[in-house]
């Protein structure tokens, strides 16, 4: 990776990169490895709510349940208290419910490895067409789950750490921080290089 013949705001991030790389080691070994449809739904307890408690509410999902379906049929109240760790667990409960619902629906099954052969925005697009589903959670699927795309999350601390290194302009939102941040970073840079990127600019 070289940061000669960029734009200049390219030349800044890839340059943040190199420096950051440095100091962790990359590659940084990816997280955890669940299948695609799992980390949709864990991404969908983690939003607004602490790490913790959404990893704590999504393992009890895990125990209770013996597989998606269960959770998808189960009397919502008991989804809600079984999610109860994570903040709004009662509006999350019935989203997970339509969701896994509507995949059924729209995939025969309750499986979306299907991803894996979709052009990244064709992926993310289908994604975010599913109610509560945004660019954080499109690219958080594709880039954490089995799937291993080159796609960007963009969480708040990552927002707010890119407002900071002058990567953004002040006033930018989180939503639209996706497409600029994920235009700074070199086209032939792999999965594994984007993911690296988030994961050391949230440290």
């Amino acid at each position: 990776m070289t940061s000669t013949n960029l734009p200049a705001l390219q030349q800044r991030a890839v340059l943040i990169h190199q420096r950051l790389c440095d100091v962790y080691k990359c590659p940084i070994a990816y997280f955890h490895s669940l299948d695609p449809l799992s980390e949709l739904v864990s991404s969908l307890l983690s939003h607004r709510t602490r790490n913790a408690d959404s990893g704590r509410a999504f393992k009890a999902l895990r125990k209770q349940y013996p597989d998606w379906k269960a959770v998808r049929d189960a009397p919502v109240e008991d989804v809600e208290r079984t999610i109860a760790a994570c903040t709004w667990a009662e509006q999350k409960a019935p989203r997970i419910q339509q969701v896994l619902r509507l995949i059924g629906d729209r995939c025969g099954s309750l499986s979306i490895a299907f991803l894996a052969d979709l052009p990244v925005p064709e992926a993310r697009a289908w994604l975010e067409s599913l109610p509560g589903v945004g660019p954080k959670t499109s690219a958080a699927v594709l880039s954490f789950s089995q799937l291993r795309r080159r796609a960007l999350p963009v969480d708040s601390h990552h927002h707010r750490v890119a407002i900071r290194l002058g990567l953004l302009p002040p006033t930018t939102a989180v939503g639209p921080a996706h497409a600029l941040l994920e235009a700074q970073l070199p086209f032939e840079w792999t999965a594994q290089d984007v993911y690296d990127n988030h994961e050391m600019i949230v440290c």
